[in-house]
């Protein structure tokens, strides 16, 4: 079992960056595939990348994220995290992270993930 709190969201400018934590609970967090996602008052809940635990700890991205969100976890810590840079007005939006425990490759679909977050609120705004 695992459990996760997500924190680190904040008002920010557009172009700004920011870090987004994610912590975990449970001894088998480091074989879990971490995903991370959000959601946009009045849209779908939406993949943005995720990191496993394969190799050298791969990150995968939604088409449209890759370049300016990073994700990368200390296993150590028991954490992960998403790294935005130059967000953008539609960035605004409550940022899950979820885990995979099986550990999958790459994992996009929420249906994908056992576990979640209550969600962290991102505002960009002028």
């Amino acid at each position: 079992q695992v459990q996760l709190v997500e924190s680190g969201g904040r008002l920010v400018q557009p172009g700004d960056s920011l870090r987004l934590s994610c912590a975990a609970t449970g001894r088998s967090f480091s074989t879990y595939t971490v995903g991370w996602f959000r959601q946009a008052p009045g849209k779908e809940r939406e993949f943005i990348a995720g990191i496993n635990t394969r190799g050298k700890l791969a990150g995968f991205w939604a088409d449209s994220f890759e370049g300016r969100f990073v994700p990368f976890r200390d296993n150590d810590r028991n954490a992960a995290y998403l790294e935005m840079h130059n967000v953008k007005l539609e960035d605004t939006a409550i940022y899950y992270c979820a885990a995979d425990a099986r550990g999958s490759a790459q994992p996009r679909r929420r249906g994908d993930y056992d576990y979640w977050g209550q969600g962290t609120q991102v505002t960009v705004s002028t």
